[in-house]
């Protein structure tokens, strides 16, 4: 089974780790891999595992992110993160080793559910070839994927049995109001 959540809105990871949780909930082991994330602060992060589900995170992350998890200091949306994790010199070699990773745990046959966070961005950048991620995903079909990211390539349609399109229709950001700790991050 494939699952992929993509869209211009919010609730991608949120859906993703609503099925963890479900899956976790009836004994089946679940993995999350964020590509191109890392040691940014985010909830998913503290309660994925306060329940005991893996969330490995393969990027670089935000500086404050140690003051942001105390609540010292807010995020203010500057993006540092993001344009790191962009750079090709960086981000090649990220997700090549997240992929690698996710192949390893394939091969050990650990888990039952493999969520590939943000895996879009690493696909469309051209730092992941969709020729290896469909065949993984081909070769494993025994496994629950879920993919998820902002314009997930649609070559990979034919492959998938659910696939999601989250698009914003309103949001508290349009009012000026902040992200708010628990809710978007």
């Amino acid at each position: 089974m494939i699952t992929v959540y993509t869209g211009q809105g919010k609730g991608k990871t949120t859906s993703a780790i609503g099925e963890a949780v479900l899956a976790h909930s009836k004994g089946q082991r679940v993995l999350m891999v964020q590509f191109l994330k890392g040691s940014t602060y985010s909830g998913e992060l503290i309660g994925l595992s306060r329940l005991g589900i893996p969330i490995l995170q393969f990027g670089l992350g935000c500086r404050w992110s140690g003051m942001i998890r105390t609540g010292m200091k807010h995020c203010t949306g500057c993006g540092e993160c993001f344009r790191q994790n962009r750079d090709p010199e960086i981000a090649l070699e990220l997700a090549q080793q997240a992929f690698d990773f996710v192949l390893g745990e394939v091969e050990a046959n650990t888990y039952q559910v493999i969520i590939l966070d943000e895996v879009s961005h690493a696909l469309n950048r051209g730092f992941l070839g969709l020729d290896p991620l469909k065949e993984l995903l081909l070769r494993s079909s025994s496994l629950h994927w879920i993919l998820t990211g902002r314009g997930m390539p649609d070559t990979l349609e034919p492959l998938v049995d659910n696939w999601w399109d989250l698009n914003l229709l309103k949001h508290p950001f349009a009012k000026g109001v902040n992200s708010r700790r628990g809710i978007e991050y």
